[in-house]
């Protein structure tokens, strides 16, 4: 009688391995869905670099793809929104002296004027956003060249007086969320630090300076 030719020792093992590793190999993890970043007014795709519009009852900033950013830049309409334009002004350095008169207790904030509460607001960020106060109204004028609601005055600290550059609000307030995020200890730590540095040398590559 003809008997099965048993299977090889060698190959029963490798087998019976491979059979372990499928069984112990961790299952693939479902795709996750890629998050397509939408208008807020209209609500078409908008690609990774799009513009802001600020609704100036609730101070919310809302994506925008071209055409619905291009219905709210004229400044002198009536309207709820206004959209944040793109200009970066180096000013002429604020004197210490006149910084430490505003009783603003660091040394990075940014200025910008409410229009529909017709006040002019410092704000400086920390570990839990953005702190605000009111700015003393003899005190406004030195920040009145960026436009209300959509710029704001951001200042920095050096040794011989205070920096000042008219930048676009959302770029403030993405400043504001890198730092809330990366805050560490009373000072913010060295990668707080590096992210502002960081900063700053965007705002002053792009930054006009006047003749």
């Amino acid at each position: 009688m003809n008997h099965p030719t048993p299977a090889p020792v060698e190959s029963t093992d490798a087998l019976a391995a491979l059979r372990r590793i499928r069984a112990t190999r961790p299952k693939a993890h479902p795709e996750v869905p890629t998050v397509i970043e939408r208008c807020e007014l209209c609500a078409v795709p908008v690609s990774a670099e799009h513009r802001h519009v600020v609704n100036l009852d609730s101070r919310a900033l809302l994506c925008a793809c071209r055409p619905c950013s291009l219905l709210f830049e004229y400044q002198g309409a009536e309207l709820s929104y206004r959209t944040v334009p793109d200009r970066h002004l180096a000013l002429p350095p604020l004197p210490r002296q006149q910084w430490d008169s505003l009783e603003v207790p660091v040394g990075l904030a940014f200025i910008f004027r409410n229009s529909r509460q017709e006040r002019t607001v410092v704000c400086y960020p920390g570990p839990a956003g953005a702190t605000e106060a009111d700015l003393p109204t003899d005190a406004s004028e030195a920040f009145a060249e960026a436009v209300p609601d959509v710029e704001a005055v951001l200042v920095r600290a050096r040794e011989d007086g205070f920096d000042r550059f008219v930048v676009p609000i959302d770029a403030c307030y993405a400043l504001v969320g890198h730092l809330r995020v990366l805050w560490r200890g009373f000072d913010g730590g060295s990668e707080a630090h590096a992210r502002v540095a960081e900063f700053f040398a965007d705002i002053e590559r792009k930054a006009v300076r006047p003749a």
